[in-house]
């Protein structure tokens, strides 16, 4: 097995709407804001090369959005997800699987594409399937007014149209156990209903794709949850229990937002679970 982070894009968001309650003058000193108080944020997705198959974890945004739409989120930066699969040695065709923690548009939108003519939409992974779990599905496709403007519909609905969309089942706990891709999956609804982490086993160690429990190393600490979260009590809950046994077992935390982090441990302190170390990728595995 090989793993490779695949670098999507850029993008900027509200410092105050990622950090909730949490005041400014705490936050800025690990996310620093510029003077319309956004912070930088990465959309960084993983690619696992496992004999044959090619597991894309997340996608990115995208680009068939409009203009206005993009103007929101201030994209910015060089990444795109054709050239990272192409630094690696790989196109869209080759990817056997897209497995998508979630379906926010940060983190799907990149599955489908505009058609050739740009009259409709087509899966961006001609040859994949696209897994998620159908009680998250059914979350999406109904979507509560809260997270609507996250849930497009040109997202979600040609996926299932594609006739390449595939459902985890689920089990009676959080903890999804040699899943059909591969690896373990750790269910969290604090966030949105049955998100879905990576639980990976690579090169002797644990490796944990973050999504949206943890988006950045300034999340660390409890009370430190985005404002986008649906059940953000649910959320501290979910990150105490995780964090307790990501530091007891050293696991590496895979950080799918953080702009200049992709990689960091967790330590047990005074205070609580707290930042140990951060690394680039190639400083860990090679």
């Amino acid at each position: 097995m090989t793993i490779y982070p695949i670098e999507t894009g850029n993008f900027k968001l509200d410092g105050g709407a990622m950090f909730g309650v949490v005041p400014k003058t705490l936050w800025q000193r690990t996310n620093p804001a510029d003077n319309n108080n956004l912070i930088d944020m990465s959309m960084r997705c993983m690619l696992i090369e496992d004999g044959d198959r090619l597991v894309l974890i997340d996608t990115g945004c995208g680009n068939k959005q409009s203009a206005k739409f993009f103007g929101y989120y201030y994209l910015f930066g060089d990444h795109s997800l054709a050239s990272s699969l192409a630094s690696h040695g790989f196109h869209q065709d080759d990817i056997t699987d897209v497995f998508l923690t979630h379906l926010h548009f940060d983190h799907c939108g990149g599955a489908i594409q505009w058609n050739k003519d740009r009259t409709g939409y087509e899966p961006a992974f001609k040859n994949a399937r696209f897994w998620t779990n159908r009680d998250h599905w059914q979350w999406a496709v109904d979507p509560n007014p809260r997270e609507k403007a996250s849930f497009l519909t040109e997202n979600i609905h040609p996926i299932e149209a594609s006739g390449q969309l595939n459902f985890v089942s689920l089990p009676t706990g959080n903890l999804i156990q040699n899943s059909p891709l591969g690896f373990d999956i750790l269910l969290v609804d604090g966030h949105t209903e049955k998100q879905m982490l990576p639980k990976i086993q690579y090169q002797g160690k644990t490796l944990v794709f973050m999504a949206d429990l943890l988006p950045t190393t300034g999340h660390i600490p409890l009370p430190y949850v985005m404002g986008y979260d649906t059940r953000p009590l649910l959320t501290m809950d979910e990150k105490a229990r995780f964090l307790k046994e990501a530091a007891d077992n050293q696991y590496l935390l895979f950080l799918e937002h953080d702009a200049g982090h992709p990689l960091c441990t967790v330590k047990h302190t005074d205070k609580g679970v707290r930042l140990h170390a951060t690394y680039a990728f190639d400083e860990v595995f090679n």
